[in-house]
């Protein structure tokens, strides 16, 4: 079967068409991307301000003639924080639903941390040992851990890249004294989940997923995109520290002259090098390894389970 899922994030509107059935691995098929940027989008009140639900249900609705067009037997489509933490979001929610016929499941954090590392589990497999899980999104940060498929503790924080640039950021680039007091607010909120992820054991492997991720590895010299998924790709510890000193120093524009980032990116690139700087050091990994899959195939595995009579992930 076609499956098509339409994933509403913080940054981009993304439509994933993968070719899909039960016990075999997802082959992607179509996709595109808008970045929407929906979390830079929120007023001084806290709603979706008119136009950007405009262009919301006008991605939307692009997305449903895509599918159309490429065979799609089904569509999922969920939203995550941006939406999820918006004053007014269930009539955002509405519009959608009326105007542009998608009917959008808002996602909780802790539900997005559970399908990604359900993601994760599949990718690497049971020799991975117990797995401990970290996104970094446009308006969140998640962090699941786990031997089994469904985790043993599943957390998600208000530290997304885009949400932290925006409430924290306002000179390009910051003063060094803004990033100092923005590594603390982060160790500060990283550190009180680090006990409670610990309490059931130490993980045998660390893997992190999401685009900021991704970026900040391939500055640090992993391999391209267009070598395929296959090619192992890790960020150290080391590395994420000297980012977050080699960021601080450069403006957006410097930034997105890096190989592997975009010019969408570049600004926000510094507080998730902020984030993940402190997720590796107070975890104590040395070393990540980046997971190709993320919250979008986690929602197709789920689906694919449910299809299958399964029913062990709590999700969509």
């Amino acid at each position: 079967m076609r499956m098509g899922v339409l994933d509403v994030g913080s940054n981009t509107v993304h439509l994933l068409m993968v070719d899909a059935h039960v016990g075999a691995r997802p082959l992607p098929a179509y996709q595109e991307k808008t970045d929407l940027r929906l979390v830079e989008l929120i007023d001084e009140r806290g709603s979706v301000r008119d136009h950007a639900v405009d262009e919301l249900i006008e991605c939307c609705r692009s997305a449903v003639r895509a599918a159309e067009d490429k065979g799609a037997t089904s569509m999922l489509a969920f939203a995550t924080s941006a939406l999820r933490d918006a004053v007014g979001g269930t009539d955002v929610l509405d519009q959608v639903r009326r105007r542009a016929g998608v009917d959008l499941q808002v996602l909780s954090g802790e539900d997005e941390a559970r399908l990604t590392f359900l993601a994760a589990r599949r990718w690497y497999g049971w020799s991975s040992g117990r797995l401990l899980c970290l996104d970094i999104g446009g308006g969140s940060l998640e962090v699941a851990a786990g031997l089994d498929e469904d985790p043993d503790v599943a957390v998600s924080l208000p530290l997304g890249a885009a949400r932290l640039t925006r409430e924290w950021f306002h000179a390009d680039p910051p003063a060094q004294s803004v990033v100092r007091e923005l590594r603390r607010h982060v160790r500060a909120h990283v550190a009180t989940i680090v006990g409670n992820v610990h309490r059931h054991g130490r993980p045998d492997q660390v893997v992190a997923s999401s685009k900021t991720f991704r970026s900040l590895a391939r500055v640090a010299g992993a391999a391209p995109s267009n070598l395929g998924p296959y090619v192992r790709r890790t960020l150290s510890r080391h590395d994420a520290h000297e980012l977050v000193t080699k960021f601080t120093a450069m403006s957006a524009d410097e930034r997105a002259q890096l190989p592997g980032v975009s010019v969408g990116r570049a600004e926000q690139l510094l507080a998730g090098a902020v984030v993940a700087d402190a997720a590796l050091d107070l975890f104590e990994a040395d070393d990540v390894d980046i997971c190709p899959w993320a919250l979008r195939e986690g929602v197709i595995l789920r689906q694919l389970d449910r299809l299958n009579g399964q029913d062990t992930v709590a999700g969509t």
